[in-house]
């Protein structure tokens, strides 16, 4: 498969989905309180990077061509803090819960990404 602006729009449309109805799951099918938290936290963070990842492609579209490299980053931080939120609410063991700040390491990335993209923005030739 290769890493393009189709790839990664329909990897964040389907994390978007997932992201949704963790949410969903988290509501009305989990009654321990700290496996909710974890759903929650895990859907929250996941959607919002999905949504990073499409406004990597309005970037794109004004000039900064440079955010292609942020979504990336999004979607692997995604997969891994929001992933290992998941699995811990379904009863992996709870030491996974040390690689959910390589996630949030990879969101921060994605963003500083997006920031520098954003440089091309409007730049006068």
């Amino acid at each position: 498969m290769a890493w393009n602006r189709r790839t990664w729009m329909t990897l964040a449309a389907a994390l978007g989905f997932l992201a949704v109805a963790v949410g969903a799951f988290a509501a009305h099918g989990i009654a321990d309180p700290k496996a909710k938290e974890w759903l929650r936290t895990g859907a929250t963070y996941g959607f919002m990077h999905t949504m990073a990842t499409f406004a990597c492609a309005t970037f794109m579209n004004i000039g900064a061509r440079r955010a292609r490299f942020a979504p990336a980053f999004f979607l692997s931080g995604t997969a891994v803090f929001s992933g290992s939120l998941y699995a811990m609410a379904l009863g992996a063991p709870r030491w996974l819960g040390a690689i959910t700040p390589v996630g949030g390491t990879l969101f921060l990335i994605g963003w500083a990404v997006l920031a520098w993209a954003a440089q091309d923005v409007d730049r006068t030739a």
